[in-house]
């Protein structure tokens, strides 16, 4: 009896398991029919090098925005960043020096600010103090930080005329060398 019984129990946790799995399988299935197609393309492609550079538009702390495919034509130094980060804080005055050296050749720094983790109150004061005279447009809500997959701060995509990014750069400060050297090659196609 013992055994027939314990048969019967196995048998049931079977029938079981497998409804569960067939249940799930059933939700998974029918909630991605719901999903909206062009979020999913956007999770399964991260910004790397050698892709287009994701477009968006954001307004600068003035209130005029800015659309990234309107610098197409340009080498473009796309450098996220929050007042309250100390190698951002670093890195700005190299990117200043870069932009004046640089900007009347076809270069141009657009510095996004996650005001989702910071303010425009800090972000202003913040660019008024280090006298910075490149775009800085603010991510409100933090959608193209997501787009371009920002883990890290500050970080930096160089791209080229064509929009195609040439190098990602996590972390930083980065020094001034750097910028310069890059600045000059992504030139190069310009030129």
């Amino acid at each position: 009896m013992g055994t027939l019984f314990g048969l019967l129990t196995r048998r049931r946790w079977r029938w079981i398991s497998a409804a569960v799995l067939v249940a799930a399988a059933l939700w998974v299935a029918g909630t991605a029919q719901f999903r909206p197609k062009t979020e999913a393309a956007e999770l399964s492609t991260a910004p790397r090098e050698g892709f287009n550079a994701p477009e968006f538009i954001l307004n600068t702390l003035d209130q005029n925005s800015l659309a990234l495919k309107d610098l197409r034509g340009q080498a473009v130094i796309l450098n996220f960043w929050a007042s309250w980060c100390p190698p951002c804080q670093e890195e700005m005055p190299a990117m200043q020096s870069v932009y004046e050296t640089f900007a009347d050749q076809g270069l141009q720094i657009v510095a996004v600010n996650l005001a989702f983790q910071d303010s425009t109150e800090a972000a202003q004061a913040f660019v008024d103090e280090r006298g910075l005279t490149f775009p800085v447009v603010m991510d409100e809500d933090g959608e193209v930080a997501r787009r371009y997959r920002i883990s890290a701060l500050p970080t930096t995509f160089f791209i080229d005329a064509e929009g195609v990014i040439q190098e990602v750069v996590m972390g930083g400060p980065l020094s001034e060398a750097l910028l310069y050297t890059r600045a000059e090659s992504l030139l190069e196609g310009v030129r």
